[in-house]
């Protein structure tokens, strides 16, 4: 599944056609309210229809500066104007993005929203604040599709950032922008898909339709080829569902580039527990429970978009956990891919396994650095909240850039530690480790220790827990919607951008 966002573009003049303007609201001098990207035109033009210009009119109806402030004012010739809060003048690039996502969510949602044109008048000329505008334009106009036989229109179809001048590095950014933005999109399409939809096969071949137009090569592991190949935990987690697991293999490899960044992506298409099995209320959210492989997935095809001169193999390990008389067990031993051996602790730990036989075998390809994805443990969950990934490394330069990158790609992750207590909680008697400590405590570390096993002495790592971020339970914010999120996406992004800059 793959479809279109919006299309983007600049222009020195408010184009006449738009169906819909956002302009701000924004505090200055200390706390007086000014408008933001009200051309005199139009300005004059509410005067003239209903006697109040805009700043008027926004404020009869209780418009602020505040963040989260949408207000939309009557209409004029045929086009709405939505006046949003963007608190200080002195605007940051996240505040932006979200500002112009709350917009674009109100837009979407109007009644006879079809095909739309929309104009974002903010007076930004920085490239990294119309990237940003832009970004949250593209994120608020997501609406998630239905299963349904009947025609669902894309609300927005044109964006057009207004600005007072046009130059290469706007459209860089803008380029940047529709790039993150459609991949996020596409990871928040396949988290929304209903599990009997999705699943390791049907995700596979996905992943090969969707980057089929790209430079970016494929290849497709089945269960006959993961047997074959010694995928253990792969072969383990997926053995007791009809719907056999799958390895997919993604490589981008531009001409010149001097650095390898491996991605690999928990894929777990529905997480019943196996046979320790989850609560009835804990599994119907476990549809994105494979939202780590849509990261690298779509992460990889932005990458390849953007033309970034880095090379990037990505892994999406893709099975579904499902309890039968062929599921694997507590207290079995699996042989993974690298020859280790591994006492399971519990069938509802499974991620750690997939993401195991995944990060060893890209372990093989001798990158320079190895990043996980995985919606992986609820005690990140407990620690961190919903909106915040938590960041686990083997060193501290990889600590600094990715966290460079999720700052400059707006997204919460909290770095936590690695020490040798936690290293020796996965000792086993009967194996080379065990896959858990069997205790409350400290879950999320102690996955991220038992990962860092898998990791080829001197290669750089970074585990990215995103088990609360990837699905936004709550009523939508700023440009993240209710379901998918496409967490991750655009950090991956950022980092390769990183990468490639400082080779």
């Amino acid at each position: 599944m793959s479809r279109d966002i919006a299309h983007l573009s600049l222009s020195k003049s408010m184009p006449k056609s738009a169906d819909a303007i956002v302009v701000g609201l924004a505090t200055i001098n200390g706390g007086e309210t000014a408008a933001v990207g009200v051309g005199a035109d139009l300005d004059k033009k509410y005067e003239s229809a209903y006697g109040r210009g805009v700043m008027a009119m926004a404020a009869a109806l209780g418009a602020s500066a505040s963040a989260d402030s949408v207000t939309v004012l009557p209409p004029l010739e045929g086009s709405r104007l939505v006046v949003v809060g963007l608190e200080d003048a002195d605007v940051t690039p996240e505040r932006l993005r979200r500002a112009t996502g709350n917009a674009l969510r109100s837009i979407a949602a109007m009644e006879g929203a079809d095909g739309w044109e929309v104009a974002v008048s903010l007076e930004v000329t920085d490239p990294e604040l119309v990237q940003a505008t832009a970004e949250g334009a593209l994120l608020g106009a997501y609406r998630v599709w239905k299963v349904t036989g009947e025609a669902q229109p894309q609300a927005v179809t044109d964006v057009t950032l207004v600005a007072s001048s046009v130059t290469g590095l706007q459209k860089d950014a803008l380029a940047s922008a529709q790039a993150n933005a459609a991949a996020v999109c596409q990871a928040r399409d396949w988290g929304n898909t209903p599990p009997n939809l999705l699943y390791p096969e049907s995700f596979a071949e996905a992943a090969r339709g969707y980057v089929k137009d790209a430079k970016i090569s494929v290849e497709i592991l089945d269960e006959k080829a993961l047997e074959k190949g010694g995928y253990g935990g792969i072969l383990a987690v997926g053995g007791g569902s009809t719907r056999k697991p799958r390895l997919v293999r993604l490589s981008y490899a531009p001409r010149g580039a001097t650095r390898h960044l491996a991605l690999v992506g928990k894929g777990i298409t529905f997480d019943s527990g196996g046979l320790d099995i989850k609560p009835a209320g804990q599994m119907a959210g476990m549809k994105y429970d494979m939202s780590g492989a849509a990261a690298v997935i779509s992460a990889i095809r932005g990458i390849a978009d953007l033309g970034l001169k880095v090379k990037v193999t990505a892994y999406a390990s893709l099975a579904e956990n499902l309890p039968s008389g062929s599921s694997y067990r507590a207290s079995d031993v699996l042989t993974m891919f690298d020859g280790q051996s591994v006492e399971n602790y519990n069938t509802d730990a499974e991620g750690r396994l997939v993401m195991a036989d995944a990060i060893a075998r890209a372990g093989q390809d001798r990158p320079d650095l190895i990043v996980d994805v995985a919606t992986l443990t609820g005690a990140c969950m407990v620690g961190l909240g919903m909106r915040t990934a938590g960041l686990i490394t083997n060193g501290e330069t990889t600590s600094d850039l990715l966290l460079d990158a999720a700052e400059a790609a707006g997204e919460d992750f909290w770095e936590l530690p690695l020490t040798d207590h936690t290293r020796g909680l996965i000792k086993s008697t009967v194996a080379d480790m065990r896959s858990g400590s069997g205790q409350r405590w400290g879950g999320a570390l102690v996955a991220g220790a038992f990962l860092e096993r898998f990791v080829p002495e001197g290669v750089a790592w970074a585990h990215l827990d995103i088990a609360g971020p990837a699905e936004n339970v709550d009523e939508a914010y700023g440009y993240v919607p209710k379901g998918g999120t496409g967490m991750g996406v655009r950090t991956l992004i950022a980092l390769a951008g990183q990468l490639a800059d400082a080779a």
